[in-house]
């Protein structure tokens, strides 16, 4: 798409992530037009550090290398991206994908569990993938050691795999799962949200887990401990109103400890595909449903317009909304009502104070001030 280099320097721009990235392009309509704005807002909200975003130059280098290994980037609100994915509040602005992206046309099943997997898990895992790819569904998985390499390996037998992966598109991770990813590439789809040469490292990892959960309608988990990746992936699905399932194991087992404590919460169990594909919900893109009018489709329901921002934030707005604000997470209607100023203006400070890194927008249209020195990572 011609505006794509235009889109990538937005999204990589210092502070501006997910959920800042789709404020900017309903406030201005377009990349370009935010990317002129952005310093002149960050100035008025008092951000002392200039922004630093990449040259058209290095980011054209990096979709030229992305092509050159059979890729190419989709964006959040383009049709192409995929519809499932989209609906997450924090979305990914651009993603890398290397494969044959009309895999996200069908219905997604994530598997996950344990890296360090027993092999009877690993079995089942690899036989239930296969049955649930060889009837028509996506296996969605991390490409990690244990439960999901055997769901990886599992589903190439029968049908397609997608690959979510941690780093760039050039640094699957663990190295030794190299020939793995470039089988599912060529067979079925690999999807990066770092840019290319990123080694992916522990931060990395919960964000990959969030494009698993939202590429899927539901998430099988297999052998989790408690306080495990995979239990992050089944809250992050939970979260997004995606069906949770997991596998029943020995409570001898630590690995199992988590999964079994998933369906004391309520998961459904799982012993076989069926009770996979009995209990998925349906999909959104077949309801018409979605949380943000920027991923309208002429195929389905009409959507409430979006809530209005003003053009301009008032210096006194910023300041009435930075005194109502705390480290404790508030409600942006909550500010709303507490505050002299109109909506608009609220949520053009908002924006303002965002891009200054000053506040941090949560889930749940929520945010917190941020003090001094202390970095936003839910934005990013």
């Amino acid at each position: 798409m011609k505006d794509g280099p235009t889109r990538l320097r937005l999204a990589r721009t210092t502070g501006v992530g997910p959920i800042l990235y789709r404020r900017l392009m309903q406030r201005f309509g377009s990349a370009e037009a935010a990317l002129a704005e952005l310093p002149a807002i960050a100035s008025r909200a008092g951000r002392s550090q200039p922004l630093d975003t990449p040259s058209l130059g290095s980011v054209q280098r990096e979709m030229a290398a992305v092509a050159r290994l059979g890729g190419h980037f989709l964006f959040v609100d383009t049709p192409d991206y995929p519809p499932l994915l989209a609906l997450l509040n924090d979305a990914p602005p651009a993603i890398a994908v290397l494969g044959n992206t009309e895999y996200f046309s069908r219905t997604g099943v994530a598997l996950v569990g344990a890296r360090n997997a027993s092999a009877n898990g690993m079995r089942f895992a690899a036989e239930l993938s296969g049955d649930l790819a060889g009837r028509g569904l996506a296996v969605v998985s991390g490409l990690a050691r244990g439960i999901d390499a055997a769901a990886h390996r599992g589903a190439l037998k029968t049908g397609e795999t997608i690959a979510c992966i941690a780093g760039g598109l050039d640094r699957p991770y663990p190295p030794e799962h190299a020939d793995l990813l470039a089988e599912i590439a060529e067979r079925g789809l690999v999807v990066a949200e770092a840019p290319l040469g990123t080694a992916p490292q522990a931060r990395h990892f919960p964000r990959r887990n969030r494009v698993i959960a939202g590429l899927s309608l539901g998430v099988v988990v297999v052998e989790a401990a408690f306080r495990s990746g995979s239990l992050i992936t089944a809250r992050l699905a939970q979260e997004e109103g995606r069906e949770l399932f997991s596998v029943p194991g020995s409570p001898l087992d630590a690995r199992c400890h988590g999964s079994n404590w998933l369906i004391k919460q309520g998961a459904q169990m799982v012993e076989t595909a069926d009770d996979v594909i009995a209990n998925l919900p349906p999909h959104p893109k077949l309801e018409g449903i979605s949380r943000d009018p920027l991923f309208a489709r002429e195929t389905q329901a009409p959507r409430p317009r979006p809530p209005e921002i003003a053009d301009f934030a008032p210096p006194q707005a910023v300041a009435a909304v930075t005194a109502l604000l705390s480290p404790v997470p508030t409600a942006v209607d909550d500010l709303i009502a507490h505050c002299q100023f109109s909506a608009p203006e609220v949520r053009a400070a908002l924006l303002d104070l965002e891009l200054a890194g000053r506040v941090e927008a949560l889930p749940g249209s929520r945010v917190a001030l941020l003090s001094p020195g202390q970095l936003s990572v839910t934005s990013t």
